[in-house]
């Protein structure tokens, strides 16, 4: 069976009931994601005893935000429509990622996924050996693409050669104008640091950012990394067992191929539809360290 003869197979009350939205889970997950932010940040600029230590934390829930933005993008988080995309544009703010040029390509992503030729995401291949497994999970490649696409963009080159053939000819404009105002807005806050002489947002989101960024690229690297090239999301996916705390900072995305077999079910959803679908999948793991001692003793041999 594949994902599509699975949904096919749901009686369509049961389908209405996975897809159906809710502003109050949704807002519910997200005070206590921002929360932990604000309080993380709030006691590094207060510079409690051992701030530094808070850091790293602070960089997971920041660098983890991605998921929150993916999830947005969606616009499945919220019953109510502009609530994803305010969500979405303060958390690809907060990532240096454009919110509305990765929703489009993040539905390329959807509808050729794990195709060679075709997915976005395989235009950066997976690490091939040791050394290149090492370098990504720096997430400074990752880093430099975001800061590319972000300066392409705002100079209206979204579309140059191969790059953002995803994006539609009438959204191409506010693409670009998305990438200026996120540049000016960059540009206010730096210089105001500068003016005042203050260190605070280097200190609680720059140097976060930075040491959260390899979780992050360890966690994403086990949603297709070894997978095979199908079509079949059941396939092409994997679904990683892990912890509430882990599923929870992720907003339920462990959950992988339930997520790409059916994307119109909303996160807090997505345990109910694991349920169903558990017996059908084809690539799964028990814990993100299982993945990732598997996926380098491929790499060494």
């Amino acid at each position: 069976m594949d994902h599509r003869a699975f949904i096919r197979s749901l009686p369509p009350q049961q389908r209405a009931d996975l897809t159906r939205k809710s502003d109050r889970e949704g807002l519910l997950h997200l005070a206590g994601h921002w929360g932990l932010i604000l309080l993380l940040g709030g006691l590094i600029a207060a510079r409690v005893p051992c701030w530094p230590a808070l850091m790293l934390p602070q960089g997971i829930l920041l660098v983890f935000l991605f998921t929150l933005l993916h999830e947005t993008s969606h616009r499945t988080v919220f019953a109510t429509a502009w609530l994803n995309k305010a969500v979405a544009w303060i958390c690809g703010f907060l990532i240096i990622l454009p919110p509305d040029w990765f929703r489009h390509f993040h539905f390329e992503h959807h509808r050729y996924t794990q195709d060679p030729e075709k997915d976005p995401e395989l235009q950066s291949p997976k690490p091939q050996t040791l050394g290149q497994y090492l370098v990504h999970i720096t997430g400074l490649p990752v880093w430099f693409s975001h800061l590319k696409t972000l300066a392409r963009n705002a100079c209206g080159r979204a579309c140059d050669g191969d790059a953002g053939h995803f994006i539609p000819t009438p959204e191409r404009k506010k693409i670009a104008w998305e990438a200026r105002v996120m540049v000016m807005l960059y540009g206010l806050l730096a210089a105001a640091s500068l003016a005042t002489g203050s260190t605070v947002l280097i200190f609680v989101w720059l140097v976060p950012l930075l040491l959260g960024q390899p979780f992050l690229r360890l966690y994403l690297l086990a949603e297709h990394g070894g997978c095979p090239y199908s079509p079949n999301m059941l396939e092409n996916s994997r679904t990683t067992r892990t912890t509430w705390f882990v599923r929870k900072l992720a907003w339920n995305m462990p959950y992988h191929a339930e997520h790409h077999s059916f994307p119109g079910v909303p996160f807090h959803r997505l345990p109910q539809l694991h349920a169903l679908i558990k017996e059908h999948l084809k690539v799964t793991e028990d814990g993100y360290f299982r993945f990732h001692r598997e996926f380098t003793k491929g790499l060494v041999r």
